[in-house]
This record gives structure tokens, sequence and C-alpha cells, in this order.
């Protein structure tokens, strides 16, 4: 994969992070998930590159 795409996944999952602590501390629920959904896709797309990545070498 590359280092282009590891840095969009790794910033989607912390734009995620940081709605997700916007949402929690505004107390605006639907903005505090909109960030868990987003911070899990930037994670599993991390994770999916580290495993695509293992079987490559």
């Amino acid at each position: 994969m590359s280092m282009s795409k590891k840095i969009a996944n790794s910033v989607e999952a912390t734009k995620g992070r940081m709605k997700k602590a916007f949402g929690r501390a505004t107390g605006n629920r639907s903005l505090e998930a909109e960030g868990r959904v987003e911070q899990a896709k930037g994670n599993l797309k991390q994770s999916a590159a580290k495993i695509k990545d293992a079987f490559k070498n």
C-alpha cells in the first residue's frame, strides 16, 4: 500500500477521534456516533493494509 493511502487512513481515524471527542464534549450524540464510525473505518483500513503488507513480504 502506498504511503499516501496509509496517511489518508491515519487522517481518517484521527478525524473520527476528534469528532467523537467534540460530540462527547458538546453532548451531540449524532456527531459522536459519526466520529466513532469514521474512526472505526480508518482503523479497519489501517489494519487491512498492515495485513496486506505482512503477506507481501
